[in-house]
């Protein structure tokens, strides 16, 4: 009996949920739900559900210590949903061991998908027990990997075999199912790895397991696209049951998330993980700051490039870089939203990468996709900026034209329109106009100037009033220095060529 519990304040989103699951005919024999913290509480301790759907943000803070005890001490499968793509959100999900996050809303297919699948797994872990048996008469189930003390581990070496797409196991399973093993495994698929079991006769079993994995994972290269991950594991530790090999080889999977695929591990112990601090320190954060601030590409590479790859044994565990790749894109986020860049299509890829970071199996690929959303971010950001400066000249400009009559205008004052210091305001003019505040100022005046001596009759006088000059004869200096002549000549010369 397979047991789902959803737990959502929203009753919309349980009814949806149960709808779906009744609907589409998930195979699950009950469903339970849960609208509020208590209530999720009781349904863990009471139906001990295999797998549960959880919405974090009806989790109060002092109740979060409280599920993660419960969650670790019946086991179930974990689902979290949210409203809000966040780095605490994630940091919630990756503490639960989560096998999805639920970005609100989601999409019924995605619903779907990730639920049958959490249903069959379950099954499977829970009831099969067909029994398989290899050439040589070793009898093996599945329930000799899932309970501990089914199966002595004395005598069989696991490989363990996942492709980077598991929907392609199939494949892989027939691949295996007509290999030709010099010593033949009992195959045991399961929905994210297939296992193999060899009972070897050999004197040194690990040396000819590695010999036979190195071989098979050439021929599979040789006929297939599809990216595969080996692990071996062997024990001089004749105590083992065959349950605690198989959870210890399963452990060793996620070394592929340092190595990538197409590698062969070998495992002779259990993986011991590096601990590590996940989050940033207040000097970490204020160089992010710096280096986004000052869009320093070539830094914010080698930052993440010494974190995060090379890394050598032991490594860290995978779940700690993931909090930490969140943390950093929380500090990502904070220049977005100080740099207007936080929406649309920006807006999309963040929530992409954010998924990258919990889901992707590879560390270099979430390095790299993280790498390439940052030198988007600063080359929009530095965009907006250019398009910020030409705005604040052109509101200048206007401002000048609005207010050149004036003559008291000073530069403070037109620094002060714009939101700017003089000296900045002073600076970015001069850049971006090649003149001064003061000639850009008179060459505003004087055009002006011209207009009025040619389209009114005012006096040399008014018109020198009417664009800012101190006095008439100031108005005429400058105009003949400007110009090569007298307004007055400037004026009589213009009706002759009319005339």
């Amino acid at each position: 009996m397979t047991t789902l519990l959803i737990a959502d304040r929203d009753p919309n989103e349980r009814t949806g949920i149960s709808w779906l699951v009744s609907t589409c005919a998930i195979p699950y024999d009950e469903v339970v739900t849960a609208g509020t913290a208590s209530d999720l509480f009781r349904a863990l301790e009471g139906a001990r559900p295999d797998v549960v759907c959880v919405e974090l943000d009806m989790v109060p803070k002092e109740e979060w210590e409280r599920l993660k005890l419960l969650t670790s001490q019946y086991r179930p499968t974990v689902i979290v949903t949210t409203a809000e793509a966040t780095f605490e959100r994630a940091v919630q999900g990756i503490e639960l061991h989560a096998v999805d996050l639920w970005v609100k809303p989601q999409t019924p297919e995605h619903i779907r998908r990730v639920l049958t699948r959490c249903c069959q797994d379950r099954t499977i872990a829970r009831e099969a027990s067909e029994v398989q048996t290899d050439q040589y008469g070793s009898a093996v189930s599945y329930r000799s990997l899932f309970l501990p003390l089914e199966t002595p581990g004395r005598g069989f070496q696991l490989m363990l075999l996942q492709l980077e797409e598991t929907a392609r196991h199939g494949k892989l399973l027939t691949f295996l199912e007509t290999y030709p093993f010099r010593d033949k495994p009992a195959l045991l698929p399961l929905s994210d790895v297939i296992v193999c079991l060899f009972d070897l006769k050999s004197d040194s079993p690990l040396a000819s397991l590695l010999e036979a994995g190195k071989r098979l994972l050439m021929d599979w290269e040789a006929q297939h696209a599809e990216s595969l991950s080996l692990v071996l594991y062997d024990t001089a530790d004749q105590t083992l049951s065959l349950h605690q090999k198989y959870r210890y080889a399963v452990e060793a999977l996620e070394i592929r998330f340092f190595k990538g695929y197409r590698q062969i591990s070998v495992v002779e112990n259990k993986v011991n993980w590096a601990v590590i601090d996940p989050f940033l320190t207040p000097a970490e954060q204020r160089a992010w700051i710096d280096m986004l601030h000052d869009g320093d590409r070539e830094q914010v590479k080698q930052w993440m490039y010494r974190q995060f790859l090379h890394k050598e044994e032991p490594y860290p565990e995978p779940g700690l870089l993931r909090i930490r790749l969140t943390s950093i894109l929380a500090q990502v986020r904070r220049f977005m939203k100080s740099h207007g860049l936080d929406e649309g299509a920006l807006e999309d890829w963040y929530h992409r990468v954010f998924e990258t970071i919990l889901y992707t199996p590879v560390l270099y690929r979430i390095v790299q996709e993280l790498l390439l959303f940052i030198y988007e971010l600063l080359d929009s950001a530095t965009t907006n900026r250019e398009g910020a400066r030409l705005d604040i000249i052109e509101q200048a400009i206007r401002y000048l034209e609005e207010n050149y009559a004036r003559p008291d205008l000073r530069l403070k004052e037109a620094a002060r329109h714009v939101d700017r210091s003089p000296a900045y305001f002073s600076s970015l003019l001069t850049k971006r106009q090649g003149v001064s505040f003061r000639q850009l100022l008179t060459t505003i005046r004087l055009r002006e100037a011209e207009r009025l001596l040619l389209e009114t009759p005012l006096s040399i006088q008014e018109v020198s009033e009417r664009t800012g000059f101190v006095n008439a004869n100031y108005f005429s200096k400058i105009f003949k220095e400007k110009r090569g002549t007298t307004p007055r000549s400037f004026r009589n010369q213009k009706k002759i060529d009319k005339s």
